[in-house]
């Protein structure tokens, strides 16, 4: 709780009602708790003023803070939506119904194709709200069409990632996706065609065992939890406890495993800084 929680609503409450002060207006920081008014929050690109915390952005925020309102969507391929007829406590046609419907898009990826000032640029962009952002057969040929189109018109990639890793909905055929995009990376790869990957929270999974870390060069944002297991299978596994922050991308860049960590605010230019010096190198 804190003095916003506290005061100021109440006394808000008691000047204009109840009603006229809807819990909407507010979003809790997941990580300090701080309560934060969401007209302030989306002005601070959904970082919170008070630690510095990385809200989760849907692709359409991403599009909108790289691009503005100048992006063309790519159309992706329509796939088989439930290949393996799985069931758990909910058919899975059942959940990718619901997610469809709550999300208002056919899967847990955006292709675009937009301008970081004069270099025009190919973009995916991971939704988490559909299903964790889980790689499936739809998102491995969101992937592949983005890697093609970017090979044909010769125009560099950026892929932002924000997944749980391999859907396991789609069993086997979610893990080839793995070796097929990896594949697509590397043909970009031998037509000194630049790959930036961002990895945004979280990158997990059959993602960051992918694609993802096979960036030119790997932004992360800051505080991103980035790796493959989860940190208590880890130590259940080794028996030992985990370094502090291991697996956030500040952590990560110590090791090596990250060319650059950077604040939501400096992402735009790093991406520009990135592509001029690809560029000019004729990577």
């Amino acid at each position: 709780m804190n003095w916003i929680t506290n005061f100021v609503r109440p006394k808000l409450q008691a000047i204009v009602g109840k009603k006229e002060v809807p819990d909407n207006l507010w979003e809790t920081c997941s990580n300090c708790g701080q309560m934060l008014l969401k007209k302030e929050l989306e002005k601070n690109l959904h970082v919170c003023t008070s630690c510095g915390n990385h809200f989760r952005i849907s692709p359409e925020e991403r599009l909108n803070l790289f691009f503005g309102k100048n992006f063309n969507i790519i159309e992706t391929p329509k796939v088989k939506s439930d290949p393996l007829k799985f069931k758990d406590k909910q058919k899975y046609s059942e959940r990718l119904k619901n997610s469809r419907k709550k999300n208002n898009k056919q899967d847990a990826i955006i292709v675009a194709s937009g301008s970081f000032e004069e270099n025009k640029v190919v973009c995916v962009i991971f939704d988490f709200k559909f299903m964790g952002g889980s790689m499936g057969i739809a998102v491995g040929e969101a992937i592949l069409t983005a890697s093609e189109y970017s090979k044909k018109n010769k125009l560099p990639l950026i892929i932002v990632s924000s997944s749980g890793g391999a859907r396991m909905q789609e069993g086997i055929l979610a893990l080839m996706q793995m070796p097929r995009t990896i594949i697509a990376i590397n043909n970009l790869s031998k037509q000194k065609i630049p790959f930036i990957s961002v990895l945004a929270d979280p990158t997990t999974g059959g993602v960051s065992a992918s694609y993802a870390m096979l960036g030119d060069i790997v932004i992360a944002e800051k505080g991103a939890t980035i790796g493959f297991a989860g940190s208590r299978v880890i130590e259940e596994t080794i028996k030992e406890k985990l370094p502090q922050n291991f697996q956030k991308s500040e952590y990560l860049h110590s090791k090596g495993m990250v060319d650059i960590v950077v604040h939501r605010k400096d992402l735009n230019e790093t991406i520009k800084n990135t592509l001029n010096l690809l560029k000019s190198n004729n990577i």
